[in-house]
């Protein structure tokens, strides 16, 4: 006979399902501070859910590791220059695995990455074939666009004619970056990857994600040892249960409420970098400026990044501050010893003027 679940069960059953992936070999402990209960009590609701086919466990009892199952596992390959439209790809092929318990904000987000992210293979990446994926788990959706075509980075890099594949990563990041301004406005992929909670792009041996925790974004960008990947490969998650919504993130990126405009933008400076180098030059600096002056405001993150030199310091907040005085400079997640830099370039133009003498 089947057991009614309590109240307070279903907030443990719950807990288990939406912190697991952050917690693969910890949740039994976690679950046990969360809710004060014993090792014993957490176990059995693992095993529940273990049981139910919701969550699976791999490794032996000391390094036991639990991960969330996929319930729906559904892949799609098509033609990509046979007549594809991603509205259809959408509605036919993705969607009816969403429908049921999804909210309609989750839906909508899914609907805007998915069908900018297809739209972006169909008129950019020069490939054949592309396959969509729809994943979910008991509390997450995945969605994967992969084509087999010349790479999103080498695109950028060959259309903008940079000198190397990961200033494309940079210039990604900033938006408002596109080829072909007749077909499209470069917003797609600066918005899409602020709407999930996970958003990553692999291409050859580069690999860009953001993580969107506790409304923060970790930014991560690497080469990837081994073979490298033809094409490009976009993978997107959002929780079922997530309150964010499409229009939440435009408005996160317009100047006022009443300006419908794509006016603010977010650089994470750590993309400036190359292997090891340090961003000390003006040359670094100018790169990570490169197109800002299309906004009215400039967030420049700081984050991952140790220490900057006077050079760079002084042609961001000095040099471009003078030329653009109406572009609002904002700079966050900054250490003490890059805020020391910042202010030095700041205050470098009073330094140096004449002082009037005291009277």
């Amino acid at each position: 006979m089947a057991r009614r679940i309590t109240k307070r069960g279903r907030e443990i059953r719950n807990f288990i399902l939406y912190n697991v992936e952050d917690h693969p070999q910890d949740i039994g402990n976690v679950t046990q501070d969360r809710f004060g209960i014993a090792r014993q009590t957490a176990s059995k609701y693992l095993n529940g859910l273990i049981g139910s086919g919701l969550i699976r466990a791999e490794g032996n009892t000391r390094a036991r590791r639990y991960h969330l199952n996929w319930l729906i596992e559904e892949t799609f390959e098509e033609k990509v220059h046979g007549g594809l439209q991603e509205d259809l790809e959408w509605r036919n092929k993705i969607r009816p695995h969403l429908e049921e318990h999804v909210a309609t904000n989750v839906l909508d987000i899914c609907q805007h990455g998915f069908t900018e992210m297809l739209n972006n293979v169909i008129d950019h990446s020069d490939s054949d074939n592309v396959l969509m994926s729809v994943s979910r788990s008991a509390v997450t959706i995945q969605l994967m666009v992969r084509d087999y075509g010349i790479g999103i980075f080498q695109k950028i890099q060959q259309d903008f004619q940079l000198n190397d594949p990961r200033h494309a990563l940079l210039e990604l990041s900033k938006g408002k970056l596109t080829s072909d301004n007749s077909k499209h406005s470069g917003e797609g992929i600066f918005f899409t990857s602020r709407m999930f909670d996970w958003f990553s792009i692999r291409s050859r041996q580069l690999f860009f994600s953001r993580r969107n925790t506790g409304g923060d974004w970790f930014i991560e960008s690497d080469s990837v040892e081994g073979e490298a990947l033809t094409g490009t490969c976009i993978i997107m998650e959002i929780p079922t249960h997530s309150e964010r919504t499409v229009r939440e993130v435009f408005d996160r990126y317009a100047s006022e409420f009443y300006d419908y405009g794509f006016t603010k933008t977010h650089v994470p400076i750590k993309l400036g970098t190359y292997d090891d180098d340090q961003l000390v030059s003006r040359s670094a600096a100018k790169r990570v400026l490169a197109r800002v002056n299309a906004f009215k405001e400039v967030m420049l993150d700081f984050q991952g990044v140790t220490s900057i030199g006077q050079a760079f310091a002084d042609e961001i907040f000095r040099v471009f501050k003078n030329a653009y005085p109406e572009i609002d400079l904002i700079w966050i997640n900054d250490n003490p010893d890059v805020e020391r830099m910042i202010q030095r370039a700041l205050t470098a133009d009073y330094e140096k003027s004449p002082q009037l003498p005291l009277v």
